[in-house]
């Protein structure tokens, strides 16, 4: 029997990548993202793809969308929870709250609101357990200059993961998370032009296939129950993170 795995922000970018890549590999895959013209695209050719338009900072349509997927497929195995925003670089006197409370939305609530839905599911399934993949960033371990919305958010999700690593263990739910840089989406393409560094100055940074988290997350998914990936980081070999500032 094919496996489940639910993707949060599958529309585009990294999100997309893995949904397709699992699909590949004859998974069920719910694609959970706010642009269903998108979602379409990104499911397009396979008959396993369950998409499903919602936005992850409404607790009550993700919880409608898990049970979308698991009257569709019956259960939830894994769950890789991606959906993130980044808003315009800036000191925190400079920035807008508006900006701080919708990274907050989406990056902490979204993860948690999904993670939930996902926890409570795993919990009550029999046979019972899954396995959750957040996705951090290179910004859990240190953060790009005007980054704070998305910096704090990110230590913030280092934190759910290693909560729900300990919570699940009685359910048989792994947690674990994958924190990514430079892979080369719409997010991220940019960096290749120029990023701005920790010394004032503008340089392009390496950019990796984001082919290649797709195959890690798949690698995390596909581990035993009795083995878990706690912590990855993924990155573009040359990119500027290993190394002073």
């Amino acid at each position: 029997m094919a496996r489940t795995l639910v993707v949060t922000g599958a529309s585009a970018g990294i999100g997309r990548a893995v949904a397709r890549r699992f699909l590949g590999e004859g998974w069920n895959v719910a694609l959970i993202a706010r642009r269903a013209d998108k979602l379409i695209e990104a499911a397009d050719g396979f008959a396993e793809a369950l998409c499903l338009t919602c936005d992850v900072t409404d607790s009550a349509a993700v919880d409608h969308a898990f049970a979308s997927t698991v009257a569709r497929f019956g259960r939830v195995d894994v769950l890789f929870n991606n959906a993130g925003i980044f808003r315009p670089a800036a000191l925190i006197d400079e920035m807008p709250l508006a900006d701080w409370d919708a990274t907050v939305a989406v990056n902490l609530h979204g993860m948690i609101y999904a993670a939930r839905a996902a926890f409570r599911q795993m919990r009550a399934q029999a046979p019972q357990g899954g396995r959750i993949i957040n996705n951090g960033s290179i910004s859990a371990h240190a953060p790009r200059p005007g980054s704070l919305g998305y910096t704090v958010t990110k230590h913030a999700i280092t934190g759910l993961t290693k909560v729900l690593a300990l919570d699940g263990r009685p359910f048989g739910i792994a947690c674990g998370q994958i924190d990514i840089g430079n892979a080369e989406t719409e997010l991220a393409a940019s960096l290749g032009q120029g990023a701005r560094q920790a010394d004032g100055s503008v340089r392009p940074e390496p950019l990796m296939d984001v082919a290649h988290v797709a195959d890690a997350v798949l690698t995390m998914a596909n581990l035993p129950p009795s083995a878990n990936v706690l912590n990855m980081t993924l990155m573009a070999t040359a990119m500027p993170f290993v190394g002073r500032g």
